[in-house]
């Protein structure tokens, strides 16, 4: 859960911080449109879309929009269920730090975080940076970047993400259902770990929500 708070808390800084790019001449994999129609919003007739942040800038930026929400969806998701993790009594075994064991950590979230040495936050918080870091920097180097063209969302950090290779020898469709499903659940899980934050910070101010 400490892990899974932490890069909930350094990714909204890092993936909202738009690289700088020259624009212009440059062919997206995918237009403004494109982007917005995947995944569908049946369910609510139309582009879910009330601030109209959808038409601001350029097809670039429409694509770092994309590409901040896929990485917005991980870490939420990594964050709820490490939340819910802690919560249901789960820890590792061993000692977090010298003295102060796994099991020893309070269920609660917040509390579970305020108890973690100041030292084990900051290393958290400075493996979280490397990994933006270096998503950026082989995003441009061994790859196309997101708003040069690339994919958005795509994850250049080998071993990151799907190191059993689930996704390999899949088709174009079902890779498209993928990324669609996993921005769904992604979006849900951000309303998820907000609920549970701020239950955490103003008890009763989630209907039905119990402390945790």
């Amino acid at each position: 859960m400490k892990v899974a708070s932490l890069l909930l808390t350094a990714s909204s800084v890092a993936a909202f911080t738009a690289p700088k790019v020259e624009v212009g001449s440059t062919t997206l994999s995918a237009t403004r449109e494109e982007i917005l129609s995947s995944p569908n919003t049946i369910e609510f007739g139309k582009i879910w879309d009330p601030l109209g942040l959808s038409e601001l800038g350029s097809d670039e930026t429409i694509s770092w929009f994309r590409h901040a929400e896929v990485k917005h969806g991980r870490i939420a998701m990594a964050a709820f269920v490490g939340w819910w993790t802690v919560a249901s009594g789960i820890t590792l075994p061993g000692q977090l730090a010298y003295g102060t064991d796994f099991s020893s950590l309070p269920s609660k979230g917040l509390e579970a975080w305020d108890a973690v040495p100041g030292w084990g936050k900051a290393q958290m918080l400075i493996f979280a940076g490397l990994i933006e870091f270096h998503d950026e920097l082989f995003a441009s180097r061994r790859d196309t970047h997101y708003m040069k063209g690339g994919t958005p969302g795509k994850n250049h950090v080998p071993g990151l993400y799907d190191p059993l290779g689930f996704a390999k020898g899949k088709s174009p469709e079902a890779l498209a259902r993928g990324r669609d499903v996993e921005i769904k659940n992604g979006r849900l899980a951000m309303l998820g770990i907000a609920g549970l934050y701020a239950q955490a910070v103003i008890p009763g101010s989630v209907p039905l929500q119990p402390d945790c």
